[in-house]
């Protein structure tokens, strides 16, 4: 691609400024020519100038600007996926040959399960940045499906059956043992069941959308799948709902382990043992984009993570 002769601009010879790209890739990710500059060191005015002659040297509008927000065009969404790419290819290039550990800067946009992600992910991202005190986070407390790329998400941290594509990797990193919770006050009022069938005479708090059954999945101890429907139910898709639904006695829960740990120790909740049932464990998977292309604040806080579970 040629350079045009545009009055008052920068040279650019036969490649492109790599300074104009972090830029660029910085006022998509802020949305804002004040805080692109800011993180960058530089003026608004500058960091306007330096993407007025990026976008003349590829001769393309890159955003589309009001007076209001900045948001990119086609063109430019394209442009930006393949400037993150290879930074993320050079930060990993560089890392390598540095004797000290990486200094990660810039946001790290994670979307993990409500119950799962303030329990156990929030206390790991408080020691994460201490080490690394100039990466910023973006944390979305949601079940919700998530097109990774599309919302500009780096990482999904998912309770259960986690979902992949052609361009996503899913890995198990943590798992949890599954039991049948109810408050003190509920069982006051209902008789706590001791096998599968009394379950019908209680109201069940039931996980999921309007699209999933209502009724609990469990298994018998014969290896056979049973599916209790309770005289009852109450649907939530929320697990930290259900959590605090159950302990207002408002029925009988079936939640992951790590969900109710501190209930269960403070009286809160009470275990139910049914005498035909073998609950079994929940899996919690990391989804990413290709490894070919993690940026390193991935790559190093999922190995952190990794760590933290093993050593927990």
């Amino acid at each position: 691609m040629k350079c045009r002769n545009f009055p008052n601009a920068a040279p650019y010879g036969t490649s492109l400024d790599l300074t104009a790209i972090r830029i660029f890739v910085a006022i998509a990710d802020t949305g804002s020519f004040v805080a692109a500059g800011k993180s960058m060191g530089l003026t608004r005015s500058a960091a306007g100038k330096a993407l007025t002659r990026l976008e003349e040297y590829l001769e393309t509008r890159l955003f589309q600007r009001t007076t209001r927000q900045v948001t990119l065009t086609a063109e430019g969404q394209e442009f930006y996926e393949r400037c993150v790419q290879i930074l993320n290819i050079l930060e990993v290039a560089e890392s390598s040959l540095r004797s000290q550990p990486t200094q990660l800067k810039g946001i790290l946009r994670i979307t993990v399960s409500e119950g799962y992600g303030k329990t156990v992910i929030l206390p790991l991202i408080y020691k994460f940045q201490q080490q690394f005190p100039e990466l910023s986070f973006d944390i979305s407390f949601t079940d919700r499906i998530v097109d990774l790329v599309e919302e500009g998400v780096d990482l999904a941290i998912r309770v259960g059956d986690s979902y992949t594509s052609t361009q996503y990797i899913s890995r198990a990193i943590d798992r949890s043992r599954l039991g049948l919770y109810a408050s003190p006050g509920y069982l006051e009022k209902n008789d706590a069941p001791t096998n599968l069938a009394d379950l019908s005479a209680h109201q069940l708090l039931i996980y999921g959308s309007s699209a999933t059954p209502n009724y609990f999945q469990l298994n018998c101890k014969n290896n056979h799948i049973v599916k209790s429907q309770g005289k009852s139910f109450l649907k939530f898709d929320s697990g930290d709902a259900i959590r605090i639904a159950c302990c207002t006695d408002m029925g009988i829960s079936l939640l992951p382990e790590f969900l109710v740990e501190n209930d269960v120790n403070a009286g809160r909740l009470i275990p139910l043992y049914l005498d035909d049932l073998q609950l079994g464990e929940i899996k919690v998977h990391s989804i990413y984009p290709n490894r070919q292309f993690l940026s390193n604040r991935v790559r190093i806080f999922l190995d952190t993570l990794k760590d933290y579970l093993e050593r927990d």
